[in-house]
């Protein structure tokens, strides 16, 4: 399983994936309006010791949207039964960790390890302002364009630390660009969890480090608290001078931590 990329059937559509390495799997979640290329500077290290499998969640990069009623957690059930993998650790930011969380509570037998990185939580109750703008950005979206939409994506409290950097905000704008804008301007045909992982939360079994930046905003750092207060097995790190986008704003402090504990559950 080495530097090989393919793809894997969802339903009416397929998930793209790269695989770089071999050893014990790591998969990487991206976050939403970005794709599995904001993982690429970490691949080199972690594939020194790990299968790293990075892929871009459905509608987003080279996966396809699909027609169906879907769940990121059980399409990555779909991708890793599809390579064949028994146990993999997981690592996700924001709408990538809330999958990684999902699929933790679902088939806790199938993570050894679980990274969360400014995560999202299904059933966490969301501020006003992040609400309010959320459907904004559909609004616009269907009103005025998905370029308008992509803009205004990058303009939220949450990515203001990381497009204050510029080679960050390149980065950024590159993938957002890319961006089809399909769950703007479709209906939200994503089921939940139910019962929602907050919840669920004690029923992660994994040992599991949650990730904030120190930056982010309020609404990130309570889901961080919540998460730090009821998994049994966890450990958190506020990032300093990091704002929402952590691995890509603080890529050696990422780098450091996120190896340190791998290392320390799957050994030398």
């Amino acid at each position: 399983m080495i530097g090989r990329r393919g793809r894997v059937g969802i339903g009416s559509g397929w998930l793209s994936y790269r695989v770089t390495g071999s050893g014990p799997p790591v998969v990487l979640l991206h976050g939403f309006g970005f794709d599995s290329r904001m993982w690429d500077e970490h691949v080199s290290r972690l594939s020194n010791r790990y299968a790293v499998v990075q892929y871009d969640l459905r509608g987003f990069g080279h996966s396809t949207a699909g027609r169906d009623s879907y769940s990121h957690s059980d399409d990555l059930k779909a991708l890793v039964d599809g390579l064949g993998l028994e146990r993999v650790a997981l690592v996700g930011l924001s709408v990538g960790g809330g999958a990684a969380l999902n699929f933790s509570i679902q088939y806790p037998e199938r993570v050894w390890a679980l990274v969360v990185v400014d995560p999202s939580l299904g059933g966490f109750q969301w501020s006003s302002q992040f609400a309010e703008a959320q459907q904004s950005l559909r609004t616009t979206a269907s009103t005025v364009g998905v370029g308008a939409a992509r803009a205004q994506w990058l303009e939220l409290p949450m990515f203001r630390p990381a497009m204050s950097k510029p080679k960050v905000a390149e980065r950024l704008s590159s993938m957002v660009n890319d961006y089809s804008g399909w769950h703007w301007l479709e209906p939200d045909l994503g089921r939940s969890l139910n019962p929602p992982a907050i919840d669920r939360l004690e029923d992660i079994s994994a040992p599991t480090l949650v990730m904030v930046g120190q930056l982010d905003t309020e609404d990130f750092h309570g889901i961080a608290s919540t998460i730090a207060d009821r998994v049994p097995r966890v450990r958190k790190v506020v990032v300093p001078e990091a704002g929402h986008m952590v691995n890509l704003e603080a890529p050696a402090h990422f780098d450091d931590v996120v190896g340190a504990f791998l290392a320390e559950i799957h050994g030398p």
